[in-house]
């Protein structure tokens, strides 16, 4: 029984169940250009029914032949095309069907009725272009097309993975947003594999691990609140897990209510289950036990997102909203990632770096007292209504000291103390302006330019490829620096004996203080703010980890929301690309 066969590939591995029957495919190298065929049918145990006839095939032979395969209901005609293997029944009517391509690496499980002829076509690749930033790829990727269309169809899939900790889901490419998409699966870490019910007939289809959320590893137990709860690190409050007992199999179905462990002190530490729970898959006594976990339900972040990815999918690149966007390498000067950066735009309080830049360029004495006055206030009225301009509350002839006005300017982006500080300056205000583009010039800015110090002009503008060099060089002063990335500050006013307490305005600075939050790794040590109308949202942050620092610049988010947000995804790409 023949039929053709095209054959480009040197080894190939095929298997489709039929009715009651496998048939098994396999191709080897034989010497010079010509290779041998064979096809078996065996039965589920893997017992061989029949050995059809051996082949020898030449691939410049046009056509080649190899055997046509039969089952009970229909006639199978396995092709191979380079990657690609391809199975077209002819004749088929219903019942169950089963292809497991490449080796088992891919299985498509069909079920009902089907009125027309059932076609399925796959390739599969190790990588392809536009791979989703955030995640880590650990299967194959699978490109299939089954002409079930019309058909009273149910597919399921089973995707084997490379083995490791993290969590896993299935994710299918669209090509017309070009993106990958989550898709409803479950992982099985015991099988190394993730199952699904395929809700399309064709596409591309792979599973991804979330990099640092495990499920695989040690649980123990706390005494918190009665019933079936754990605490988790990685997945919400509110979200729903199975975790399975590796050493009895036993499982349980627990209510993420609480933080933990401290995944830096316990790196192989899953959960924490509640006494109850614990009880329920081992002894208390025992302590520690080794699990997997398996999400039921995972609840999205405050920001919507589920462990750090949106609903609306994930590309080669962090989604940026904001007007114009830069990720500078300080040691080699290296772009890591560019939207617009030659832009010019308003960046409102962030020219509060320069003029802090400027002020310790000629004052130095931290400790040295100065007195406010109201008319320093006055100034920002020059730009906008005074009862729009962030200020802190000082009366005329309140003392503090340098240092606790460069705070209030940098911590709290008070606009009052910025001019409080030109004024303690030495420099007539004109003369500290041109200073602040003066120093922009030496330090290599070409298209920055400041009308006032506080940014509450519009006509102070940049680029976020100057604003990169700019931050670049102001943050070599540690004073800045510190002030930067301080969550909270607390001065008195010397006179009065009155405490002011100031929080940061950039919210990534005060999470990082939370340990609960996970971004101490962060590791932000330079940061600004900027808010105008005409400006959107600015934002600048210094990153370091174990191999580079990072500036990170974005002029013009759309809300404050989306411009802790996009940092947060921005951070994480450049540790990513370090």
């Amino acid at each position: 029984m023949k039929d053709f066969m095209k054959l480009y590939q040197r080894q190939i591995v095929a298997g489709v169940l039929l009715t009651t029957f496998w048939c098994v495919a396999s191709g080897v190298e034989a010497s010079g250009p010509t290779f041998s065929y064979t096809a078996n049918i065996v039965n589920k145990s893997g017992n061989v029914v029949e050995t059809l006839p051996s082949e020898s095939i030449a691939p410049v032979i046009q056509p080649e032949y190899a055997p046509a395969i039969y089952s009970q209901t229909s006639v199978i005609l396995p092709s191979f095309d380079g990657t690609k293997q391809w199975w077209q029944p002819l004749g088929w009517s219903s019942g169950e069907w089963r292809a497991d391509l490449f080796g088992g690496s891919f299985s498509i499980i069909g079920r009902g009725e089907w009125s027309t002829p059932l076609g399925l076509n796959a390739v599969h690749y190790k990588t392809v272009d536009n791979l989703p930033w955030k995640l880590k790829l650990v299967s194959e990727i699978f490109d299939f097309d089954i002409n079930a269309e019309g058909n009273k169809a149910m597919l399921d899939a089973t995707i084997k993975y490379i083995p490791d900790n993290d969590y896993k889901q299935a994710y299918m490419y669209d090509e017309t947003a070009k993106e990958w998409q989550a898709l409803p699966s479950t992982d099985y870490p015991l099988e190394g594999v993730v199952r699904l019910v395929l809700k399309q007939f064709k596409g591309k289809i792979a599973v991804f691990s979330n990099p640092g959320i495990l499920t695989v590893g040690r649980a123990s137990w706390y005494a918190y609140k009665p019933g079936l709860f754990t605490a988790s690190p990685d997945f919400p409050k509110g979200s729903k897990l199975r975790v399975t007992n590796l050493d009895n199999g036993k499982s349980i179905e627990v209510v993420v209510n609480d933080w933990g462990p401290e995944r830096d002190k316990h790196p192989d530490r899953v959960v924490d289950l509640s006494k109850e729970a614990f009880a329920e898959l081992a002894p208390i006594s025992q302590g520690v036990m080794r699990v997997a976990v398996s999400p039921i339900e995972i609840t999205p972040d405050r920001n919507g997102k589920v462990l750090g990815v949106k609903d609306d999918g994930l590309s080669d690149k962090p989604k940026i909203t904001a007007k114009s966007a830069i990720i500078l390498n300080e040691r080699n000067g290296e772009v890591i990632l560019s939207k617009n950066s030659e832009q010019i735009l308003p960046i409102a309080s962030l020219s509060k770096v320069m003029a802090m830049s400027v002020y310790l360029r000629e004052q130095g004495d931290l400790n040295k007292k100065i007195t406010y006055s109201d008319k320093d206030a006055k100034f920002n009225g020059l730009y906008v209504n005074l009862v729009d301009a962030a200020q802190i509350s000082l009366k005329n002839g309140d003392q503090a000291k340098v240092k606790d006005f460069i705070y209030a300017s940098v911590v709290a982006s008070a606009n009052n103390t910025v001019e409080t500080l030109v004024r303690d300056s030495g420099l007539s205000r004109e003369k500290f302006v041109e200073k602040m583009n003066l120093l922009a010039v030496e330090w290599g800015a070409k298209n920055t330019h400041f009308i006032e110090p506080t940014g509450l002009s519009s006509k102070n503008v940049s680029t976020a490829e100057d604003y990169a060099i700019i931050t670049r060089e102001a943050f070599k002063n540690d004073v800045l620096k510190q002030a930067s990335v301080t969550p909270k500050y607390v001065f008195t006013v010397l006179n009065r004996k009155a405490s002011k307490t100031l929080s940061n305005t950039n919210q990534l600075v005060l999470d990082q203080a939370q340990e609960n939050l996970k971004l101490a790794s962060l590791g932000i040590n330079g940061s600004k703010t900027g808010f105008l109308n005409e400006a959107g949202y600015c934002l600048l942050t210094r990153v370091q980890n174990e191999a580079e620092q990072y500036t990170i610049i974005t002029f013009g988010s759309p809300t404050r929301k989306s411009s802790f947000n996009e940092m947060m995804d921005l951070i994480k790409y450049a540790n990513l690309k370090s």
